[in-house]
This record gives C-alpha cells, sequence and structure tokens, in this order.
C-alpha cells in the first residue's frame, strides 16, 4: 500500500540522509527483493536496500569486496538462449506456456506482440500497461509481452522491474514467464537455483497484480509461472510451472515491512550515514548499529555477505553454520554456548537441544577412546 504523500516524503528525505550527501539511490530490482524475501529477519538489508545504498561499493568501502553476479560467460550465455526461446514471434515460449499451463485453451498458431518501445522507465511501463489492456480486452486470442516494464511501490517510491516476459491467455489471465540459463537434466534442475528464480518470479507477480488492480474488471494474475531452462545439456528449451504463491506471500510481507522501515531508521543513533566516503572505521561503526542476520545462503544473494560473514564468525554465532542448525540448537545462539552445554558446563538438561548435544559428545568420547563422562 502506497504511503501518505507528506509521510512518504519524510521517510524518502530520511533514507537520502542515509544515503550521504550527493550520493544517488540505487534502484531496486527484482532480484534484490527476491533476495529480502529470502533472509527476512536481516533488518541490515532491509535498511540499505530501502535507502538506496549500493552495497557492492559499501562492501569494498568496508574491505569486504565481494565477487557478487553473474560471470560475462553466464551473461553471454543466457542472452543468446532467450533470444532463442523468443525466435520467430516467440512461438517455442507460447508453445511451451500452451504445454505446460494451459492445454484447454486454443494453440497459439499466431500471438500478438506489441511494440512496448517508449522514454524512460515510467514511460515504458505506461506503454506496458496500456498493452495489457488492450490484450485483456480482446479475448480469443495469444499475446506475448517482450521484456515489459513494471512498476512495483516500494517504501513509498516505486521501483521498475523488467520481467523477461508475460503472456496474456486467451481467456486474458497474465502469466510471468522467466528465462534462466541453468539446466534441466532429467527435468529437474538445482532446487536452489530454481528457489531464486521463483521467488524473482514472485516479485513480478505482485508487480503484475499492482497493474490487473486499476482495470475494471481485474484480470486474473496466474500464480503459476513458467521457467524456461536448457534441456540436459544442449541448448533446446523446456519449460517447469512452478507455483509461487508462498515466494510471493513471503515477498509482500517483506515489502510491507519495508514501508514501515522508518521503524528501523528511527533505532539509529543520530548523524548514522552508509557513504562509502566517510572513514572505514566510522563506516563500520554506522554499518554495525544495524543487526544483520548472517547464514550462508546470503553468500549468493547479497553483496554484503563476506563482511556479515565475517562479523558472525568472529561473534562466534551459530547462525553462520545455516539456519537448519540454529534451528536445531534452540536457545543456545553462540558456539561457546554450544561447546558449554555439550561438556555439561552449562545448559538446562531437560532442553531437548542440551540433551542431544551432551548424548553426541558422549559417544564421540566412546568412540575415540577417550574418558567418558556420564550423560546427566
Amino acid at each position: 500500500m502506497p504511503l501518505p504523500r507528506t509521510r512518504g516524503k519524510a521517510l524518502r528525505q530520511r533514507l537520502a540522509e542515509l544515503r550521504g550527501p550527493d550520493v544517488p539511490a540505487k534502484a531496486l530490482d527484482a532480484r534484490a527483493l527476491a533476495a529480502l524475501a529470502a533472509n527476512p529477519g536481516c533488518r541490515r538489508r532491509a535498511i540499505l536496500d530501502g535507502a538506496g545504498v549500493n552495497k557492492a561499493t559499501l562492501a569494498s568501502a568496508l574491505g569486504s569486496p565481494s565477487a557478487f553476479g553473474q560471470s560475462q560467460f553466464a551473461l553471454t550465455r543466457g542472452n543468446a538462449f532467450e533470444a532463442k526461446v523468443k525466435a520467430d514471434g516467440g512461438a517455442e515460449l507460447l508453445r511451451l506456456v500452451h504445454e505446460k499451463l494451459d492445454r484447454r485453451a486454443d494453440p497459439p498458431h499466431e500471438a500478438q506482440v506489441p511494440d512496448l518501445l517508449a522514454t524512460g522507465p515510467e514511460g515504458r511501463a505506461a506503454r506496458t500497461a496500456l498493452a495489457l489492456r488492450e490484450a485483456t480486452a480482446a479475448p480469443g486470442s495469444w499475446t506475448l509481452l517482450d521484456h515489459p516494464m513494471l512498476a512495483l511501490d516500494v517504501a513509498g517510491s516505486p521501483a521498475f522491474l523488467e520481467p523477461d516476459a508475460v503472456v496474456v491467455h486467451p481467456d486474458g489471465s497474465w502469466t510471468v514467464v522467466e528465462i534462466k540459463s541453468f539446466p534441466m537434466l532429467d527435468g529437474a534442475a538445482d532446487p536452489a537455483k530454481v528457489g531464486a528464480a521463483a521467488r524473482q518470479a514472485a516479485v513480478y507477480v505482485l508487480a503484475l497484480e499492482e497493474v490487473a488492480a486499476r482495470l475494471d474488471p481485474a484480470p486474473r494474475v496466474r500464480h503459476r509461472i513458467l521457467l524456461v531452462c536448457p534441456k540436459d545439456f544442449s541448448n533446446l528449451p523446456t519449460a517447469s510451472a512452478i507455483d509461487v504463491r508462498k515466494q510471493r506471500a513471503v515477498t509482500g510481507r517483506q515489502l510491507a515491512r519495508l514501508t514501515r522501515i522508518e521503524d528501523i531508521a528511527d533505532t539509529l543513533p543520530e548523524g548514522t550515514c552508509f557513504s562509502p566516503e566517510l572513514p572505514t572505521a566510522e563506516l563500520t561503526s554506522a554499518v554495525e548499529s544495524v543487526p544483520a542476520t548472517y547464514a550462508p545462503e546470503c553468500l549468493s544473494a547479497c553483496e554484503l555477505a563476506f563482511h556479515c560473514r565475517d562479523r558472525s564468525r568472529a561473534a562466534g554465532a551459530v547462525t553462520s553454520l545455516g539456519r537448519s542448525v540454529r534451528a536445531e540448537l534452540g536457545g543456545l545462539s553462540t558456539v561457546g554456548d554450544v561447546l558449554a552445554a555439550a561438556r555439561g558446563e552449562s545448559g538446562d538438561p531437560k532442553d531437548p537441544a542440551v540433551a542431544a548435544l551432551r548424548r553426541a559428545a558422549h559417544l564421540r568420547a566412546q568412540a575415540l577412546g577417550q574418558e567418558v563422562t556420564p550423560c546427566r
């Protein structure tokens, strides 16, 4: 929900102060918004992304540069594969949409491919909205929107997003299409990469829903998106339908949290600024004033991951071992606490996590032929 005008203006001014004087805001894209959904508890990422801070530049200034992003080779391969999928007016892409998502509709022997060119992101978003409205008003035919531009309200400001494609079905419903260059082997792809693609597509679904809400009647935005990838070790496209309702719900909650980002900003010390031009010690203090929730998954989703990992390891936080490990350990939040509990030096013996650790330590000592301390 958009912020009231006066409140939104005050928030944008506050976020500009956090970026630093004359530092332009880095626009949020679908990958950044999807990464927020992947780590919903990280207040540090929420405030930095909400303020438009360039985290790659920030990480370099902190002395922990990150080689985050795709290689040039991967980008070139991905662009070539996408061009192949969309060749001949998107005939193969539409065939896959029909096969995986809409078999009851007439096969897409021909489709409309509207021109979406316009000046600036605002113009392209308006042209996309017009094309969607026109396609929905003419049922019975297929329409392919190639790289449409969508606008999503984030913390009172529009974030402009560009999905690979959006298809309008003959019944007037809309589908998001994600085209990736990682392979599907025997019909399955890397779960981590599929999960990232699903979270990214969920952002596009949310943006499409905002467009649909402005039409009367509002068309249906399908929650099953189409993921298109190379088949096995070839360059032939194959596809899978993925339900993104869960990812959409998580991302929606995160965006709602971002619209209240002033609550996080209000907890920061007066004069806090994340400008990379600041001395390293001062900049580090500013970043550390916002709590982070590091997990190994951050390494593939956030430019600040190396910095946060170093801090997490230095503090002995068990989150650096992974979320699943953290969940199993209950109230034991540091490696020191875990080791002390395993040795019987601390912890409630009735706590299942403590009891399991002591049993594991007992079995390890037996296996190594060490003196065994009776489990209590």
